[in-house]
């Protein structure tokens, strides 16, 4: 039975480099990358040996190796730093004053903190009336979520 087309070793390895490229292309997730510079060593090997266990082992070693050594260095560069705070974390746990009535349940409210209004929301969802001076506890979307200051905590001194 005569054969339409046989693919040599090389462009076997060059099949296999392109496929693990497109995957990581598609998933970025920084996992089939060294399998794709595994078949790149494995092509180029395979154009000097015939020898497909040697190709194979080549393809397995350089997949391993730059999976145990870069992957550690390219996560560290790549990830994300996390949370970056901005200047509105400046007004976290500082006092504001109600401007208009803070009532949870119709969704109104605002406080003055360092000279900027805010849409305002209690936190135990108590109203507040305008004039009461608050502690700013958190921001959530682009409203302050706020607590009424209490007098003079009580002392431990007896």
């Amino acid at each position: 039975m005569p054969q339409l087309f046989s693919l040599s070793a090389p462009m076997v390895w060059l099949i296999l480099l392109v496929f693990f490229a497109v995957l990581e292309g598609v998933t970025v997730s920084l996992s089939s990358v060294w399998f794709a510079l595994g078949a790149l060593a494995a092509m180029l090997v395979s154009l000097v040996i015939d020898n497909l266990w040697v190709q194979l082992f080549v393809f397995a070693v350089v997949s391993l190796v730059t999976l145990l050594l870069m992957r550690p260095l390219a996560t560290h560069l790549f990830q994300k730093k996390g949370f970056t705070p901005t200047n509105a974390d400046r007004i976290l746990g500082k006092t504001g004053i109600v401007t208009e009535a803070i009532d949870n349940l119709t969704a109104r409210g605002q406080v003055k903190v360092s000279g900027q209004i805010w849409s305002a929301r209690s936190e135990g969802g108590e109203p507040i009336s305008p004039g009461v001076h608050v502690t700013i506890l958190r921001i959530e979307g682009v409203r302050v979520i706020v607590r009424p200051e209490t007098e003079a905590a009580p002392s431990d001194s007896q």
